[in-house]
């Protein structure tokens, strides 16, 4: 075997994953296809991570690559399409160049991506109004009017942000209660740039030829619909798992989340599920750094049970 340990995916989980695989001095290899950090380095402020009161997402991500780096771990930024298990123990792993490694161990940190709305225009206007990032994109907003979409922490997070840079901020969400934290809620209500538009939905995004200029909007208790000038959307619906690479036979959510054990073990030996990919039950920075550190506490312990 070229490595003990491969970890696909390098956000907080992966990361962390990799800071416990070098200190129980497992061969390891990190492969991350994007910026380290994952999701977390498009967060403004993270506030719920202990030791921190509050910390840049980006920032936070520096710290978690350093750390780890600290211990030499090795990384490659490079794009994973298939993990196969081999006939006997232990996994292939194949980058898009075609360069394969094999590994005794996989831990999957993949993650997720956002979830689209799937209306008109939405993916025509993507990158020209149509944003799913907020602290990449807000910047582009100074002093317009833009439109959250969702209701959940990310939606009203982004919205708070969006209020530091915009003109007006339209929080749309689909009933009339949101889901993010009482803390952010308090925030968003009494902030005054932004104003929530309670029991809506897009169902269309509009635009002047060249960009977003306006939302086709529908009321959910009446079906009515109307139109909302505005000169970009952001959309937080949710997370899909980025799933693509788990093998066929690694049994899931009907969702498509990866079920694992307690200790985050995959229906096949030596095949490790963590973070926004696991069937778990809440989607947060320190829920996927712990599943990385169990996961790789256990395969420490697989692959010496397997070189016995």
């Amino acid at each position: 075997m070229q490595y003990d340990l491969i970890i696909i995916g390098g956000g907080p989980g992966g990361l962390t994953a990799g800071i416990y695989a070098m200190r129980a001095t497992l061969k390891t290899l990190l492969i991350e296809k994007g910026a380290f950090g994952g999701q977390m380095t498009m967060t403004d402020m993270v506030e719920n991570y202990p030791g921190f009161e509050s910390i840049n997402g980006f920032e936070l991500s520096q710290k978690f690559l350093d750390h780890a780096k600290k211990f030499d771990l090795e990384t490659l930024q490079q794009d994973v399409v298939a993990v196969r298990p081999q006939s006997e123990k232990g996994y292939t792993v194949e980058l898009s160049n075609g360069k394969t490694f094999d590994t005794c161990a996989v831990i999957l940190a993949c993650g997720g991506r956002s979830r689209n709305l799937g209306i008109p225009g939405e993916s025509e206007l993507y990158g020209r109004g149509v944003s799913y990032c907020a602290t990449c994109d807000g910047f582009f907003y100074r002093n317009k009017t833009v439109a959250v979409v969702g209701g959940g922490n990310t939606a009203v997070e982004e919205a708070l942000y969006l209020a530091k840079l915009a003109q007006k901020v339209y929080l749309l969400h689909r009933r009339d209660e949101l889901r993010a934290s009482s803390i952010l809620q308090k925030r968003v209500l009494a902030e005054p740039k932004v104003e929530i538009l309670w029991n809506t939905i897009p169902i269309e995004v509009k635009d002047n030829g060249q960009s977003v200029n306006g939302l086709v909007l529908k009321d959910t208790l009446t079906n009515e619909t109307r139109s909302l000038e505005t000169d970009g959307v952001f959309i937080f619906i949710g997370y899909l798992p980025n799933n693509a690479i788990v093998p066929e036979t690694v049994e899931r959510s009907p969702e498509g989340y990866i079920n694992t054990d307690d200790r985050c073990r995959t229906t096949l030996d030596g095949l490790y599920a963590i973070g926004d990919l696991r069937n778990n039950y809440a989607k947060q920075i320190v829920i996927a750094a712990a599943e990385g550190c169990i996961a790789a506490l256990d395969a420490a312990q697989y692959i010496e049970d397997l070189k016995a």
